[in-house]
């Protein structure tokens, strides 16, 4: 019986804690950030053909600029996620750092 291999994350979090990407604790709390990232969360959870891994991506809005991260299944996805929140980001700038999973 093969042993299940477990993710090592290590390089992405040391690579996120290192302050060159944007986390989640670096959304802007003032009113239009907040309600551009709220309109891009519906619109993805909205749309049914993305899967869960897609729904679940991070979104980050700070000084207009949206980033979007996260592992999605495929480069459909991804392209798909860009342009549900182009349409939903009243013209904020998007920097998509969406990473495309591996598959085994």
């Amino acid at each position: 019986m093969a042993q299940e291999t477990k993710p090592d994350n290590s390089a992405k979090n040391q690579r996120d804690r290192a302050g060159e990407t944007k986390t989640s604790g670096d959304q802007s709390n003032s009113s239009e950030d907040t309600k551009v990232t709220a309109d891009i969360r519906r619109a993805i959870v909205k749309d049914s053909s993305l899967t869960m891994a897609a729904k679940n991506v991070k979104v980050i809005t700070a000084g207009g600029i949206v980033t979007l991260r996260g592992p999605v299944n495929s480069a459909e996805e991804k392209t798909k996620i860009e342009q549900l929140a182009a349409a939903a980001a009243n013209g904020a700038k998007i920097d998509n750092q969406l990473e495309i999973k591996e598959s085994h």
